[in-house]
């Protein structure tokens, strides 16, 4: 081996030990931070809770440099999670954007230090007008800290940076605490798949939340025939409706059984179109709800190898959806 390769070799060796002492150092922090809940955290974050779901008003998070780029993600992740947020930046809040801020608001503060000269205009304001003020740091003797009326301690742990100055392992546990506020007010408020919806419309997350009402053909497309419905008559159903199977209903209108391709070889031998509906159908079919995610009725189709699911409620067809419909809406 040239002294070239065993040089690229271990310097590949050696990237992906730093990654691992990355992983392992950041992954150690947050144990640290869930470990911080058996204590005063634990307390702190039930108060936040309360006071964002108290207020009247918004969660206005603020935070500069590095805690500003994670303040933008926190706020962004309560507006998508039904938690109404908006990022404001500290120095433009000296400069005008103090406006934005009413006193029905809740102040989410991020700072590690927590004697940020840039928060300095924000935080009187907070204070001058009785703003709630919740502070995420690792310093509650700070000055953020000290003006809180609630106070979310990080654990104090080791950067990854071997300097020790790059911020990572501080910024990965404010993201990870921004994410169980957010999580924790999702869960208490009940919000749903259904919400999340009306909030992603777009693009493929929009996709993955669509509904099975959202893509089914209604009842006028069903094909549908009766258990004593000759298979000669229920073939002609089947191919004039396009969806490559037979619905059999029975006097009440109830879903009894169903008829594929599948079915059709297995009584081809057994005179098949003389047979009726009911003698070639297999009983208690799968079949789907409006309300199921598009998603999981996509996975049901694969997993059973079938293109087709009638659509029932209180055991009554009242839709049908057909593989291609879910793909055609970006679902994968």
């Amino acid at each position: 081996m040239s002294d070239t390769a065993e040089h690229s070799h271990l310097s590949s060796d050696s990237r992906i030990d730093s990654a691992r002492r990355t992983l392992t150092v950041e992954a150690d922090g947050l144990k640290h931070l869930s470990a911080s809940f058996d204590g005063p955290l634990g307390a702190a974050f039930i108060a936040a809770i309360e006071t964002i779901e108290n207020a009247k008003g918004r969660v206005i998070v603020c935070g500069i440099g590095k805690s500003g780029h994670i303040a933008r993600k926190i706020a962004s992740t309560f507006s998508s999670t039904g938690t109404a947020a908006y990022y404001v930046h500290p120095s433009e809040a000296s400069h005008g954007d103090l406006g934005m801020i009413a006193p029905e608001d809740v102040l989410l503060i991020i700072s590690n230090s927590g004697e940020t000269s840039e928060l300095s205009d924000i935080l009187s304001y907070s204070r001058r007008f009785a703003v709630p003020l919740i502070a995420l740091t690792s310093k509650p003797d700070s000055a953020l800290g000290t003006a809180a009326d609630i106070v979310l301690e990080l654990p104090r742990h080791a950067e990854a940076c071997p300097n020790g100055l790059a911020p990572t392992t501080s910024t990965t546990l404010q993201v990870a605490l921004g994410d169980a506020l957010a999580v924790a007010l999702l869960e208490n408020k009940g919000f749903s798949s259904k919400d999340f919806k009306v909030l992603h419309p777009g693009g493929r997350l929009g996709a993955s939340l669509s509904y099975v009402r959202d893509v089914m053909h209604d009842v006028s497309e069903l094909p549908l025939v009766n258990p004593d419905t000759v298979m000669s008559d229920t073939l002609v159903v089947m191919t004039s409706k396009r969806f490559g199977c037979a619905g059999v209903v029975d006097g009440d209108g109830a879903l009894v059984g169903v008829i594929t391709d599948g079915d059709l070889r297995r009584h081809m031998k057994n005179d098949l179109l003389h047979n009726t509906a009911g003698a070639v159908m297999t009983p208690n079919p799968v079949v789907a709800s409006a309300d199921d995610l598009a998603s999981a009725v996509l996975e049901t189709l694969n997993s059973r190898k079938i293109t087709s699911l009638f659509v029932t409620r209180q055991n009554k067809p009242v839709g049908i959806v057909h593989i291609h419909d879910i793909l055609r809406v970006g679902v994968k």
